[in-house]
């Protein structure tokens, strides 16, 4: 007997910027910055329980864009930068705010990076999802949630570009180098050698870090210089995308 089984559509905000946002300032008003239940998050939102799909995709939601955080495990706490939205006294840190969260959904980055110089028509980026693996349906409420979260953000390709010119502090001091089951403390500050990685890795001006995973394997994280804040944001918002599995 032949089954069908139905792919899901790659992760993506179920809902937009604004209101996102908006229910991130109301789990501050209650909770301020401390962690708390996703029990109790769920109900400060205005949901009677984390136990609905509604609840779970906004929770989920609220972390694509960087406004929830989990600093352990069954508890959520609002991110710095939503007290910092809340008491910015320049608009300007606001709007880069904006911005900034506009662009922590790991398909939302994609699309700003594809498109620099404007975003096309609602169907040519519903195709582009389609063929991201989105189902038709989850392309069309991508593409309202993300034409929305932008408009609201202020998106324009000259703000992406000015919000992104000011690179970030450089990776420093001490990191874990992990070999053959070893795991010696290096510091790249005191020039200490870097492990060989394979030929795809060898890409010069770039630092290679390897992490030690369960059952003896690895990943390496190639980063390149300069690192910039909206790579920091990026590769955040690809790791965060993993941690949300338990959230849906």
């Amino acid at each position: 007997m032949n089954e069908v089984t139905r792919k899901k559509s790659p992760r993506a905000p179920s809902i937009p910027l604004e209101e996102a946002l908006e229910k991130a300032l109301r789990v501050y008003e209650k909770e301020k910055r401390y962690p708390a239940p996703t029990e109790v998050v769920a109900q400060d939102m205005g949901y009677k329980s984390a136990n609905n799909g509604a609840a779970l995709s906004a929770l989920a939601s609220l972390r694509y864009f960087g406004l929830l955080e989990k600093p352990e495990d069954g508890k959520l706490a609002v991110s710095k930068d939503v007290e910092n939205y809340q008491y910015a006294p320049d608009p300007k840190i606001k709007s880069e705010l904006l911005l900034k969260w506009l662009r922590a959904p790991a398909i939302f980055a994609d699309l700003l990076d594809r498109y620099p110089d404007g975003l096309p028509s609602d169907a040519n980026l519903r195709f582009d999802l389609m063929n991201r693996g989105f189902s038709p349906a989850a392309g069309d409420s991508a593409v309202s949630v993300f034409r929305r979260s932008a408009e609201f953000a202020g998106y324009t390709p000259s703000s992406l570009q000015r919000n992104e010119s000011n690179p970030s502090e450089q990776l420093n001091g001490e990191a874990i180098i992990l070999e053959n089951g070893t795991a010696p403390v290096a510091s790249h500050a005191a020039g200490v050698s870097k492990p060989t990685l394979p030929s795809e890795f060898s890409v010069d001006d770039t630092d290679k870090i390897p992490v030690r995973l369960s059952e003896g394997r690895k990943a390496w994280l190639v980063i390149p210089t300069p690192f910039y804040e909206a790579d920091k944001l990026r590769l955040k918002a690809q790791i965060d995308l993993l941690l949300t599995e338990d959230l849906e």
